[in-house]
């Protein structure tokens, strides 16, 4: 230890003093600086600006004032920081963007939700709202303590009396030191609604809460998604929620379609969102969008996003509110000041500590007013006794030598004290009239009213509360607007079909296993025997097995030939052109060596009441409720039990009630009631639903419709259309009647399908040449005949598959 002329030097453990030092910034920061005081919601800055306003008078009713006269009042007498964090407060305040109740009327620029700066201070003029001076009100009534400033020459409220519960209202944020505080705006007159059922059920759950305070009420609107977020925020004091730009999808004249946006997540960048969303469409990112413009004006936001007239409005909407700030997420956390002490609070809480201090600002405020009645009322009464004996009093008056022997003169004659003795001598000469005296004693009789009623406030709770209540409800009435952020039910996350357009597609799977994915659309429509439009591009020895019609959105349920299911949605298949041979199905689905895919069924939902009818090459039925497939392993489950040797050759998705129809490859066929086919679990065997003949196998399953027909196409390019009337019903098991003659001009047979007037069939051979016929173009004729050409084939090519599509209105795409 070293001794100096100033003092003395103690050594000191850095650790120590590093440990002691930060707390004690830390403390600083949270207490003196980021964070809200539970009681009016208010950081210091925002409660010196709003005093040093009050102090100026300039208030609601007073004209503007430049902004640097309150900046500068601030800084010189409550807080000595930086004049640009003083002025940028202000600049919040005043926004009606970024406060949901502005405390400040700001005149001039004060930025804007484009993130444009406010003009500077010198620019702008600024007087406070009429709803701040509600934060201000009585505080000229002992209402609230005072404190010494930063030099000790002037007083500041420690907390303004706060009449309406600010913290909710417009919400707060901030980062200290270790804690964050962001609760959001909400609703004025949902909160005092709140309040009241507050007051009236002191033990109401924040459940209850809940049906008055519904969620938090942004500036700028826009839509909350789900309430799971609020939940937890308002039970816990911590949640978060998801927060969407309000849009609609509209039809222009020219029939393509708009998206309009109209309110944006609270504390959303308009412009930067503009310029996101135009980088989106340079990257190709988002594809669809021809045009982008800002339309806002003083009226109010309108953001246009016009659309090419061939994509779907719905999916570039949820693309944008995945890739942008069209969707934000707004983490809460209800962490304020609690006697000094930082605390998260739950919703109950919140209130609970708003109404004891509005309990201690209506009861100090009463204790004041009551005071000065009182003080009133005793000099009222001095003046009631010189009235009542004016000649003594003149007299003594004139008797006395100087006021000060007058006044003890008076004190000693008529018992008065010290006051009332002063008030007699400066009593005017008017108030000698009997008009006077008659509101002297007019005043005496409201003052004894005055002080039984303040004294029975401060003896009675439920008095002092019934105040606070009808206070509350008048600030409702005179400030409160309507809801501005609609909360919706939806908890909505996003799959990826919400980022995809809803269409239809032609899915094709080869011999050797690649598979892809085209708009069902890419092919025209031909008449009967042209020579079609190539497909795919096949690797040598490689012919395509399996085509059908589906939609990007369902699922695909891939049975092989081994009994086993597989399951993908269709956008998960890449897309290819026409001419690409698409990509190997190993890379997609986890199959095993020699397993081929025999069957897929395209799937909208497992929750659909339904069966999964299955046919194997040996003749073979099974039925299986929906339901017991929805799974989503990547490595399969079984579908069904196969005896040596047999496969799985088909499957259809029924109600339970059709009648099955059964083909083979030597033109034979078999109809019989599903009922005959009991419902089993996924992996039983099932029954006998065909008989056949040494050489025989199963080629088609299908199931009969009214006034539909049975269409068979054969290897050689084929087919005929035959009336199911044709084909009597038989019991499940028998052999079958023939179907079709088969010879060596036709071949055998390839596919059965019941088709109907108007429906379209894709015909598909070995060598990937693909034709779009229409069925209405193909004979009907009896089931013993050989049929007719509808595909003319190369020389060794066969038709090899056939899927049925459904018949729509659509433009010819010419190759």
């Amino acid at each position: 230890m070293a001794e100096y002329v100033h003092g003395k030097i103690l050594p000191v453990n850095i650790e120590e003093e590093m440990k002691k030092s930060y707390i004690d910034y830390a403390m600083s920061v949270i207490v003196g600086r980021a964070l809200p005081d539970v009681r009016d919601g208010l950081k210091p800055v925002h409660r010196r600006i709003l005093y040093a306003m009050y102090e100026m008078g300039m208030t609601a009713d007073k004209p503007h004032k430049k902004s640097a006269r309150v900046v500068g009042d601030v800084l010189a007498k409550y807080h000595p920081h930086g004049d640009t964090a003083v002025y940028d407060t202000m600049v919040r305040l005043a926004q009606d963007f970024s406060t949901r109740y502005p405390l400040i009327d700001g005149h001039g620029n004060f930025g804007s939700i484009d993130g444009d700066s406010a003009a500077a201070m010198r620019y702008t003029e600024a007087r406070m709202s009429k709803i701040a001076a509600e934060l201000l009100a009585d505080i000229q009534k002992d209402t609230v303590d005072f404190i010494p400033n930063y030099d000790e020459t002037l007083k500041e409220p420690v907390v303004l009396p706060s009449r309406f519960p600010n913290l909710l209202v417009n919400g707060s944020s901030g980062i200290a030191v270790g804690m964050a505080t962001n609760i959001p705006p909400h609703n004025l007159g949902e909160v005092i609604d709140g309040l009241t059922k507050m007051i009236d059920e002191p033990e109401i759950s924040v459940k209850e809460l809940m049906l008055a305070i519904k969620g938090p009420d942004f500036p700028t609107g826009g839509i909350i998604l789900g309430r799971t977020g609020i939940k937890s925020a308002y039970n816990t004091g911590r949640g978060v929620v998801k927060i969407r730009a309000k849009a609609q999808i509209e039809r222009m004249n020219n029939g393509k379609e708009r998206i309009v946006v109209t309110e944006l997540p609270y504390q959303v960048n308009k412009a930067k969102l503009v310029e996101k969303i135009a980088d989106l469409v340079r990257d190709k990112k988002i594809d669809g969008i021809t045009d982008l413009r800002d339309e806002s004006d003083r009226t109010g936001m309108r953001v246009v996003i016009e659309l090419r007239r061939d994509v779907n409005a719905k999916v570039i909407l949820n693309q944008l509110y995945k890739h942008t700030q069209m969707q934000e997420t707004f983490g809460i956390i209800m962490l304020a000041l609690v006697d000094g002490q930082p605390k998260v609070l739950n919703l109950k809480q919140v209130l609970e500590h708003y109404l004891n201090h509005q309990k201690e600002v209506v009861t100090r405020r009463t204790r004041y007013d009551l005071d000065r009645a009182e003080e009133r009322a005793h000099i009222v009464e001095g003046l009631r006794i010189a009235l009542k004996n004016l000649d003594e009093v003149v007299q003594t008056i004139r008797q006395s030598a100087n006021r000060e022997a007058a006044k003890i003169a008076l004190m000693q004659k008529f018992t008065l004290s010290e006051k009332q003795a002063d008030a007699i001598l400066d009593m005017r000469l008017h108030r000698l009239t009997g008009l006077e005296r008659e509101k002297l004693e007019e005043e005496y009789r409201e003052l004894i009213k005055t002080i039984a009623y303040l004294s029975e406030v401060l003896a009675n709770e439920r008095m002092l509360m019934g105040i606070i209540k009808d206070e509350l409800l008048k600030i409702k009435e005179k400030f409160a607007d309507a809801r501005r952020t609609q909360i919706t039910a939806e908890e909505h996350s996003f799959e990826a079909e919400d980022l995809i357009a809803e269409e239809d597609a032609v899915i094709t799977i080869t011999h050797n296993g690649y598979i892809k994915r085209m708009p069902a659309a890419a092919y025209r429509s031909q008449k009967r025997g042209g020579r079609g439009v190539t497909a795919m591009t096949t690797r040598d020895e490689d012919f395509v097995e399996h085509l059908f019609i589906t939609t990007t959105h369902h699922y695909l349920l891939f049975f092989t030939n081994r009994g086993k299911v597989y399951r993908l949605k269709v956008h998960e298949i890449p897309e290819s052109g026409r001419q690409a041979k698409g990509t190997a199905i190993v890379n997609l689905l986890y199959l095993n060596n020699g397993e081929m895919i025999t069957a897929v069924i395209p799937v909208k939902s497992f929750d659909e009441d339904g069966y999964l009818f299955m046919a194997t090459k040996g003749g073979v039925v099974k039925k299986t409720p929906l339901n017991e497939f929805d799974t989503s392993r990547r490595d399969g489950i079984i579908a069904l039990h196969l005896d040596e040797e047999d496969e799985l050759i088909g499957v259809k998705l029924t109600d339970g009630k059709q009648e099955i129809i059964l083909g083979t490859q030597n033109g034979m066929a078999i109809r019989f009631p599903e009922e005959e086919v009991r419902s089993m679990g996924r992996t039983a065997r099932g029954v006998k639903g065909i008989t056949l003949e040494d050489g025989d196998q199963v080629v088609g399953l299908a199931y009969a419709k009214q006034g539909a027909d049975l269409l068979v196409v054969t290897e050689n390019g084929f087919g005929k259309r035959t009336s199911l009337e044709e084909y009597r019903s038989q019991s499940r098991g028998g052999k079958g009647i023939y179907t079709i003659k088969i010879s060596k001009r036709n071949g055998k047979l390839v596919a059965l399908m019941v088709v109907e007037p108007g429906d379209d069939i894709m015909v598909i051979s070995g060598e990937g040449v693909m034709i779009r016929v229409g069925v209405d173009d193909i004979s009907r004729l009896g089931r013993m005949t050989q049929g007719v050409t509808i595909m003319r084939l190369a020389e060794n090519d066969r038709v090899v598959a056939v899927a049925r599509v459904t018949s729509r209105e659509e433009e010819d795409i010419e190759e």
